[in-house]
């Protein structure tokens, strides 16, 4: 196996392997089972290899990093965690761009800490990043999709597996980043709605994208009520109210 083949080779094992030991170690420390230590041999030996390897690329370290922050977050041990986080960060920027979806995952782990730590105006701003990279993404997605079917084509000769250009683990990364961000705004409605309504109408468009019409117009609902409630203005709500009919006409002229 070459070098470059290795690297690849350790960055999918790490992927898996990582990732299930970040998660292990998360629901031990809730539930108490005391399997951090495994989850943290692992990730240290990762973190070594990675380290001695000249082939592994920036998102390899992206990954590394991010695995080892949520082992820290998990063991209480915020500081490290930080660091951890925003080395995470810096790899994923280096690799896809700072406003790039992969890179959003590092933000909210690190708004998830500063929340923690009721440092709010700093995870208000990180959770804000996150949900502006993740309306960008879908919306550019919808824009490109919508073309696509004007003119009766799709972009691969072929019906898309998904229409959200994401693979299974991708999507539900979305679900859990976009539904935690607003159960946090959802506390702050009255006095910052349309943050609120602003991470609402991404989920409508994640789901609508998935082609998951009823959760879609839940939540295009729930943004449309709380515009309502909150007297926001009639451009706001009529705004709503052309994501609602996105799901009608969807629904009358089905894709062949």
């Amino acid at each position: 196996m070459s070098a470059a083949d290795s690297a690849a080779h350790f960055h999918a094992l790490l992927q898996f392997r990582g990732g299930a030991a970040a998660r292990t170690a998360a629901a031990a420390a809730a539930a108490g089972l005391g399997q951090i230590v495994q989850a943290e041999e692992y990730l240290s030996q990762a973190q070594w290899t990675v380290l001695k390897s000249t082939e592994c690329r920036y998102a390899t370290h992206s990954l590394l990093h991010r695995n080892l922050g949520l082992l820290y977050i998990a063991k209480e041990n915020y500081e490290e965690a930080r660091y951890h986080l925003a080395n995470d960060i810096y790899f994923a920027s280096c690799a896809f761009g700072t406003e790039d979806i992969r890179t959003s995952g590092g933000y909210f782990h690190l708004a998830n800490i500063f929340h923690g730590l009721k440092k709010l105006d700093l995870a208000d701003t990180l959770y804000t990043k996150v949900s502006e990279i993740w309306s960008k993404y879908l919306n550019d997605r919808y824009q490109v999709l919508s073309q696509a079917r004007i003119q009766q084509i799709d972009l691969l000769g072929k019906r898309f597996e998904t229409d959200t250009g994401l693979d299974e683990a991708q999507e539900a990364e979305a679900i859990q980043i976009m539904t935690s961000i607003w159960n946090i705004r959802e506390s702050t409605s009255n006095t910052a709605p349309q943050k609120t309504i602003f991470v609402l109408k991404t989920l409508f468009m994640l789901y609508y994208l998935m082609m998951n019409s009823s959760k879609a117009q839940e939540y295009a609902m729930r943004a449309f009520n709380l515009a309502k409630e909150q007297h926001l203005s009639v451009h706001e709500q009529n705004t709503i109210e052309e994501l609602l009919s996105l799901i009608s006409a969807e629904e009358a002229h089905p894709i062949t």
